[in-house]
């Protein structure tokens, strides 16, 4: 277990795939006890064979059969030493194992029970199954997600599991935490995908009134601008340019040589963005990345070099705040954010299943 500004508080984590999971390792990174309940005999999920398992890392498993009565009974005594249970079931599934809030909170009034779900503890589609790309497209959030002409396709996983999922179920579980140390009454949390994501959009809605942002995908600012974009290089590798304020602009222009350029006059008339498009297209073509990268990157010309994971841990700001490590053996982002009281714990590998079995049980002893 890491030390961190969550040290003393305990999750009991319910075996899923996903952003339950994602939510879980993420409290452990930042110190709090994550107890992982698996199934006793391991499943054919996805999650269940991960060949490196970061998603358990800094947590403690033990295996239980939820249906039998013995086990269920070691759950429910776990669950009332927790200050927060996650679990990612479809609704209704807790409570035909008879762990639904009622009896989890009935033994531990303080508990905050995590839901995480894709459509929510309730409404039309709550019963329906569905993965990240659904629940993002239902709430709009995979509409500007590719350029217009082509598939709405968002980063697998990121904008719907990660984005709209763990990390609001990681933010209700944080404040559900507070409000019970405040009152003494725990709570539960219906972290649904679909409101998450949608919650997240509020940054373009908030910018569909002033015309920077459109219904009509391709007409925005940030999704149809030459200066909000990316381009191809020489080398085959893409760069991005996100110059949206003037000041921005004028610097990426002079370095570009392309200041007193009629095309280049004014930034944010529409009918000039297919001239400059162009004629970015064509300069960007010309040199290979590192030459752009040498030109552009580090000033205020707002310029980002596309990296794949393969790449992103070798680049110099990446190595320089050591994002990424590999002393397990395989790559992985290190914990964030970052807290300036704690040394950055490199997180521990993943368990094995059920590796602390005997350990939690003499705990439970022990507290007994």
């Amino acid at each position: 277990m890491s030390k961190g500004p969550l040290q003393g508080i305990r999750i009991v984590e319910i075996e899923g795939i996903g952003p339950a999971p994602f939510c879980g390792m993420h409290l452990a990174d930042l110190g709090a006890d994550v107890v992982l309940i698996e199934r006793k005999t391991k499943g054919s999920d996805p999650g269940s064979t991960l060949p490196v398992g970061i998603l358990k890392r800094g947590k403690r498993s033990i295996a239980l059969d939820l249906k039998d009565s013995e086990d269920r009974a070691v759950a429910l005594d776990l669950i009332a030493t927790a200050d927060a249970l996650i679990e990612g079931m479809r609704p209704g599934v807790m409570e035909r194992l008879g762990l639904g809030p009622e009896v989890c909170l009935g033994r531990n009034p303080q508990l905050v029970f995590g839901r995480m779900t894709g459509w929510g503890q309730a409404g039309p589609l709550a019963q329906a199954a569905g993965h990240d790309i659904n629940y993002v497209s239902v709430s709009s959030a995979a509409w500007f997600a590719s350029p217009t002409g082509t598939r709405s396709l968002p980063p697998p996983g990121l904008v719907g599991d990660i984005g709209g999922g763990a990390n609001y179920l990681t933010i209700g579980i944080l404040a559900g935490i507070l409000k019970a140390r405040a009152t003494g009454e725990g709570d539960v949390i219906d972290a649904a995908i679909v409101d998450g994501s949608a919650h997240m959009m509020n940054l373009i809605f908030d910018l569909l009134p002033s015309g920077m942002m459109q219904a009509e995908r391709g007409r925005g600012f940030l999704d149809d601008s030459p200066w909000y974009s990316s381009y191809r290089c020489a080398d085959g590798r893409d760069i991005t340019l996100g110059a949206l304020e003037p000041k921005f602009y004028a610097e990426l222009l002079q370095r570009l040589g392309l200041t007193g350029d009629p095309d280049f006059e004014d930034q944010y008339d529409r009918d000039s963005w297919s001239k400059q498009s162009e004629k970015f297209r064509a300069l960007f073509a010309t040199e290979p990345s590192a030459y752009w990268q040498d030109l552009l990157e580090g000033t205020d010309a707002c310029f980002g070099l596309v990296e794949s994971p393969i790449s992103a841990p070798l680049h110099p700001h990446n190595l320089a705040r050591g994002i990424f490590e590999n002393s397990q053996g395989y790559v992985q982002a290190v914990p964030a954010p970052r807290f300036q009281s704690n040394v950055q714990a490199i997180p521990g590998p993943a368990p094995e299943h059920g590796q602390h079995q005997q350990e939690l049980l003499k705990e439970l002893k022990t507290r007994n």
